[in-house]
């Protein structure tokens, strides 16, 4: 198993995060960080094998953990996942030597690819007594989109629509009313709702009613 530690200060992204990891065959979550100081100490204590890196820290940013941990005598390896966006952020975490950058929020595939591409990548090392050309190049070579795909004839803007309205029905709501309340067709409010089914961001709950076939109650989870 390669043993992750999810370093974030929100506690429920923290926890959403770690139940990306946790679902994601081959890895396990060893520890969760709020701040920076407790991101250094567990992984000393730790020695996970892979740290899941967020920049905006209460005490110091995941930039200056980053530089700690690149002094620690056992490296670690390090994507950072964040909401920053400026271009001098992403160059000191790309000199830092972060594997990928992730930016929030992003669904539960764009964290899986980059999880499976580390594995590949671990797994191919393992297996190399020496490293030639080619296999320096494969090593570096491409790697997996972060971009999440719509499916198609589904679009970003009437997805987040969809989503500002389930996120505000705790309890759920089935593609009737979310076809009411964002005045979508009822098949096609159901394709987005499946859609967040489909990539973990929601579930279906059954609601038994009298008689006939239950509803299907769509609750986002994330």
């Amino acid at each position: 198993m390669i043993r992750v530690l999810v370093v974030d200060d929100d506690f429920m992204v923290a926890k959403v995060h770690s139940g990306y990891v946790a679902r994601t065959p081959g890895f396990e979550v060893v520890g969760v960080a709020h701040n920076g100081a407790d991101a250094v100490r567990l992984v000393r204590e730790l020695r996970p094998d892979l740290v899941l890196l967020d920049v905006y820290l209460p005490d110091v940013d995941g930039l200056g953990v980053l530089r700690e941990l690149r002094g620690l005598a056992d490296d670690v390896d390090v994507i950072v996942i964040t909401a920053a966006t400026d271009v001098e952020t992403v160059r000191s975490a790309m000199r830092g030597g972060v594997l990928h950058y992730l930016i929030k929020p992003f669904e539960y595939a764009a964290l899986r690819d980059q999880l499976a591409h580390f594995a590949a990548l671990d797994r191919r090392l393992d297996q190399l007594a020496s490293a030639g050309q080619a296999d320096v190049d494969q090593v570096f070579g491409a790697r997996p989109r972060s971009v999440p795909v719509l499916p198609k004839g589904l679009s970003t803007q009437t997805a987040d629509l969809v989503e500002r309205v389930l996120r505000n029905r705790p309890a759920g709501m089935s593609a009737s009313e979310c076809a009411e309340a964002t005045e979508l067709a009822r098949v096609s409010a159901r394709r987005y709702l499946e859609h967040f089914v489909s990539t973990g961001k929601a579930e279906v709950r059954l609601k038994y009613g009298g008689t006939g076939r239950p509803e299907r109650l769509y609750v986002w989870l994330s």
